[in-house]
């Protein structure tokens, strides 16, 4: 019974010298078993070592693949001499500039007085303050767009507003549209309230409107949640003729749309679906990547006839906004410390990208010039979880591609960058060493 262990343990050891190498695929079972004079049976209780042991990954209809391993002492390095660093973590994503705390505090100052902080500490309806309203209008506003701020509503931050929207529009066991590769947090919130999401095909320019209205004849759609304005995670922003027709068929169907547009600040102003179908679209923003995650409110702009609805949700869901957060946002907006953060944010992801570009330079990469995260698209053998796997051992953090597929069994193999959290020396050491570990893909040749 032991005999396969020990057989186990070579092939431990063919990963661990560099014989195998991550994303490197494993011969199926049957021929493994032939050329080792084993039973079938006897290779199957190997493989599934393997996997106990975290070395491969099986995926049905694609084959056994090697993760990654330790690099032994005297092992080929990904890395030059004296660029080893600390872990870089890409999977996080939240902008902040140098000098941010220091503009930011002077602001929350006269919170602290006790008379000011009485009524900061206090409880804010899902509604808001008026001059939370009245900021919330002016941030989300676009040259061809101000909500009124009557339809304003407030969250802790921008996922409890996405979750708001959905709870008030659809029921559980309803059907909600959704991109196919979709934000993850969306299929944890659709988990949590019982919702299914039906993912939708698009292209180039974006979600595809005969898309929603198959899907909806189909069997009836509640809701649509979109991401038009730097799609996370492949940054595409949907142009006008393509937002025009998505407003039609949303129209005709009476369709109520969640359209989030969180990474919106870090470009100009551009259309906005809520311009085209104004009675069903429920906007969706926040503070977390304007301003930074900790001190953070998120809010919708809603339909006039929605607002006691999405309130309720709110209230309901215990996601209601802290009224110091609001507080603080109405001062930072007003004395210009949002806009100015925007505007170093942006600059930022302009140097971001030069860096992207320069260190990943002929992969197939997607991004644009204003976002701070991008998708690979990884070249072959590579599988998501592999590359991840590997770009671990080496202590570096990156989210894969299924993590954003919304079908079973539809698993890119790409992986997405964030490029916003680690310092720019960090960035850019972080993606030489992981175009070297791509480059040293070993071909497309089978294992043992």
């Amino acid at each position: 019974m032991g005999d396969y262990r020990r057989i186990a343990d070579r092939i431990a050891d063919d990963i661990a010298d560099g014989r195998l190498t991550p994303g490197q695929r494993l011969p199926p079972q049957r021929v493994f078993a032939r050329r080792r004079g084993i039973a079938p049976s006897t290779a199957g209780r190997v493989y599934g070592e393997l996997v106990r042991r975290g070395l491969v990954v099986g995926e049905v209809g694609r084959g056994t693949f090697v993760r990654a391993a330790p690099v032994r002492p005297g092992g080929q390095a990904l890395v030059e001499a004296g660029e080893a660093a600390a872990p870089v973590n890409l999977e996080l994503n939240y902008p902040s500039v140098p000098g941010q705390p220091e503009l930011l505090a002077p602001v929350l100052a006269p919170l602290l007085r006790p008379d000011v902080l009485a009524e900061a500490l206090s409880p804010a309806p899902a509604t808001g303050t008026p001059q939370a309203r009245a900021a919330a209008a002016a941030l989300l506003a676009t040259p061809d767009w101000r909500p009124g701020p009557e339809r304003l509503v407030f969250t802790g931050n921008a996922r409890q507003a996405i979750a708001a929207a959905l709870a008030s529009l659809v029921r559980p066991g309803g059907r909600v549209g959704v991109e196919q590769l979709t934000y993850p947090l969306v299929k944890e919130i659709a988990g949590r309230l019982g919702l299914t999401l039906v993912p939708l095909a698009g292209d180039a320019a974006g979600l595809l409107p005969e898309a929603v209205a198959a899907a909806h004849r189909s069997a009836p759609l509640s809701a649509l949640y979109v991401q038009p304005t730097l799609h996370n995670p492949t940054s595409h922003t949907t142009g006008r003729p393509r937002l025009l027709q998505l407003a039609q068929v949303v129209r005709d169907l009476e369709l109520p749309v969640v359209e989030d547009r969180i990474w919106s600040f870090l470009q100009e102003p551009g259309d906005v679906l809520a311009v085209h179908a104004p009675a069903l679209t429920h906007v969706v923003d926040g503070l977390s990547k304007r301003v930074a995650p900790g001190l953070t409110a998120g809010f919708l702009a809603v339909p006039p006839h929605r607002v006691p609805a999405v309130a309720d949700a709110v209230r309901s869901g215990g996601w209601s906004a802290g009224r110091f957060a609001l507080e603080a946002a109405v001062r930072w907006v007003a004395e210009g410390t949002v806009a100015r953060l925007v505007a170093d944010k942006r600059a930022q992801a302009a140097r971001r990208q030069r860096i992207l570009a320069e260190e990943l330079a002929g992969f197939a990469v997607r991004s644009a010039p204003a976002s701070c995260f991008a998708w690979w698209e990884l070249p072959a053998p590579w599988r998501a979880d592999t590359f991840t796997a590997a770009a671990a051992a080496h202590g570096i953090a990156v989210t894969p591609g299924p993590a954003f597929a919304v079908a079973p069994g539809h698993t890119p193999d790409a992986v997405r960058l964030g490029l916003a959290s680690a310092a720019e020396p960090d960035l850019r050491r972080a993606l030489r060493t992981l175009a070297r570990l791509a480059a040293q893909r070993g071909g497309d040749r089978t294992g043992p």
